[in-house]
């Protein structure tokens, strides 16, 4: 029997069209609130005996989690067999180690609030920071799906003779793997210190590197500081204006406006966040995630 998707707010695009791949229903959910605040809840396709798909993207954690337990709650009550939730961009993974005397792990907290709603978990490159995996904190099982192939796709149809830019030598891993798939070059910026407050940047034999379009690529784009500050470093070298790539558009505050005025080529994002910029579909590689779950 095909497995029952169910769309918390927002999530509506993503839903269908996994929905689709999947070849699985499109469940109905009803979600308000009463005039105290507090959530009304209501699944309006029965899911007695079948395997429940929730997709819900964890930007703005703080007002989508309860929703979301409370939806989970309800499908194990009304007799699911399993509710999975297909979460592409994974919050609270910043605060993965006590900073200052007092401090929450927040991440290690969350991870055992969501690890006790759901009975799987699909999601597309977590910031992992310094965790080597998120068995380190999630206690079900998960899929950690990679968007590095997708973005290389894109790059080789969208962009003319392009130049990956790494900001600095953490991203030159990351770099190094895309720009392979794409077959594109890529180039690193170099730091100088020169004191505390005095560093030079520079692109490393720029000369080359005039003809092409510069493509900066990051997993999160949160307040975009670190490619406002590296185009303002193209543009020094006299490079064109960069194609700025992130898997996930977060865009706090002001962001994504400030990210345009800098002056970019084009703003594009994966659709892990609904988003403007979203041109990079990653409902196949989700798909694909799913599968190894509500199919079993």
């Amino acid at each position: 029997m095909e497995p029952i998707v169910f769309s918390l707010p927002g999530n509506e695009n993503l839903s269908s069209a996994l929905a689709e791949h999947l070849g699985a229903k499109r469940g109905e959910l009803e979600l308000r609130h009463f005039p105290d605040g507090e959530s009304y809840v209501r699944l309006g396709t029965p899911v007695d005996r079948r395997r429940v798909i929730l997709v819900c993207t964890l930007d703005r954690p703080d007002d989508k989690f309860l929703p979301l337990a409370l939806t989970a709650a309800a499908a194990r009550d009304l007799g699911a067999m399993q509710v999975g939730l297909v979460s592409p961009y994974l919050a609270y993974m910043r605060q993965d180690r006590r900073f200052h005397t007092g401090e929450a792990v927040t991440s290690a907290y969350f991870a055992a609030l969501l690890s006790g709603q759901v009975d799987w978990l699909v999601t597309v490159d977590p910031h992992l920071h310094r965790r080597g995996s998120l068995s380190e904190i999630y206690s079900i099982p998960f899929a950690t799906l990679h968007a590095a192939s997708v973005i290389s796709a894109w790059i080789r149809d969208e962009v003319r003779s392009p130049v990956l830019i790494g900001p600095d030598s953490e991203s030159e891993q990351w770099v190094t793997a895309i720009a392979g798939e794409a077959g594109a070059p890529f180039v690193v910026l170099e730091k100088n210190r020169w004191g505390d407050r005095d560093v030079e940047v520079s692109v490393p034999q720029v000369e080359r590197w005039r003809d092409h379009t510069p493509v900066l690529i990051d997993d999160i784009i949160s307040t975009a500081r670190t490619m406002i500050e590296t185009i303002g470093h193209l543009k020094t070298a006299s490079l064109s204006p960069p194609v700025c790539i992130g898997i996930h558009g977060v865009f706090a505050d002001n962001a994504y406006k400030e990210l345009q005025a800098a002056g970019t080529g084009r703003i594009v994002t994966c659709n892990t966040i609904p988003h403007s910029s979203n041109a990079i579909d990653l409902t196949e590689l989700l798909a694909g995630g799913v599968r190894g779950f509500s199919e079993e």
